[in-house]
């Protein structure tokens, strides 16, 4: 864990270093609605540098709701048997998959997050934006444990809580619950922009104690549309 968070830490500061070296630092204020079948509302302060390509930092304040919804197994390992960015390629091994069911998850999650870009007129963008490490916060609950490996625990109630620290490490590898989006921004004015995209939630549970394959971490990996509103306070 300690060689993660120092190389993540790298990777902040590369980037921030980067960001510095570049012209044009405007700040602003985000606001931004996903929904589906369930629901994220985010909060973010970004620094952003750069004309036509950007770049930069934020921090964002992401909590999600949600009624009933089952959490698969998480670690990158069981679910792929890869790690980083080969686990995204390889396809799941459902036979390492179990099923934690949840009623009305809530979580908060405090991350700081990476911006990227590109101006291709006065008015209009396309970006990117993840968040790469952070703390979440939520209540426990009781979850309902799925699984063929184990007849006797099958259906089980077992208490589950938000892993509490938030880290991206690409594809199942990551840890946490994190968020990302892709977007198109419109400007309105000078200092307001309307954004519109695809938020993907990562949302991660840990159980009490290990269940089948030494596991307690479940996820839910959830795709929503998403609208925003930008005001540039500097």
């Amino acid at each position: 864990m300690a060689l993660l968070l120092y190389k993540m830490r790298t990777i902040l500061f590369f980037f921030l270093a980067l960001s510095l070296s570049l012209k044009a630092n405007a700040q602003y204020l985000d606001l931004a609605i996903a929904a589906k079948n369930e629901v994220a509302i985010s909060g973010s302060y970004d620094r952003i540098y750069g004309k036509k390509f950007k770049i930069g930092w934020g921090l964002r304040l992401n909590t999600y709701f949600s009624g009933k919804h089952d959490f698969i197994t998480a670690p990158a390992m069981l679910t792929s048997g890869k790690r980083s960015l080969a686990a995204f390629f390889t396809p799941y091994k459902n036979e390492k998959l179990d099923t934690l069911t949840l009623s009305s998850p809530q979580i908060a999650a405090l991350n700081a997050k990476l911006n990227l870009g590109y101006q291709f007129n006065k008015r209009s963008l396309l970006g990117f934006n993840i968040d790469l490490i952070g703390l979440t916060l939520g209540k426990n609950l009781k979850g309902k444990f799925h699984t063929t490996e184990n007849r006797e625990m099958n259906n089980t109630e077992i208490l589950a809580k938000p892993t509490w620290y938030n880290i991206m490490l690409i594809s199942d590898s990551d840890r946490g619950s994190l968020n990302s989006e892709m977007f198109y921004a419109r400007k309105i004015d000078s200092r307001k922009t309307l954004r519109l995209g695809l938020s993907f939630q990562f949302v991660e549970y840990k159980t009490i104690k290990e269940l089948t394959f030494n596991n307690d971490r479940f996820r839910r990996k959830t795709l929503m549309p998403f609208v925003a509103y930008s005001f540039k306070i500097k």
